[in-house]
């Protein structure tokens, strides 16, 4: 199911609550939205759907992969750009590193660590910030 963008800044700063197995099926309609706003978005968070919920979408190449409590363990050669947001209106500078690591369950609750660079990392970093209540 796709769902529309909240633009509810309130919302959007409220941190995410752990997910469970229980919510697969919001992570599915989360790579559901993902894939509609795919011309121009590389990355989503549960709650930028309304569900403050720690799940975050991402396109990996071919794939759109879903991440249920993502967590950040390692970033390296940290780096200023700009970055804009489907919940936000405008570019905004942040910070962002060139390397991480982020272990995550998979929707099968399955244990996963990626190692990502470039665009995919920092796509990751900003969700994992919208996941933490924070805005760029």
């Amino acid at each position: 199911m796709i769902y529309p963008i909240t633009h509810d800044q309130t919302l959007l700063q409220k941190p995410a609550r752990k997910a469970t197995i229980a919510d697969t099926q919001l992570a599915a309609n989360l790579v559901d939205t993902l894939s509609a706003h795919q011309d121009h978005c590389i990355g989503i968070a549960a709650n930028m759907i309304g569900f403050p919920v720690a799940i975050i979408a991402v396109s990996l190449g071919p794939i759109n992969l879903a991440m249920l409590n993502p967590r950040l363990i390692k970033k390296v050669r940290p780096y200023q750009t700009e970055e804009g947001c489907l919940s936000l209106t405008g570019i905004r500078p942040t910070t962002r590193y060139k390397e991480i690591q982020v272990t995550y369950l998979d929707t099968s609750g399955q244990p996963n660590q990626l190692t990502l660079t470039g665009l995919a990392a920092q796509a990751v970093q900003h969700e994992l910030d919208h996941l933490k209540g924070i805005l760029i």
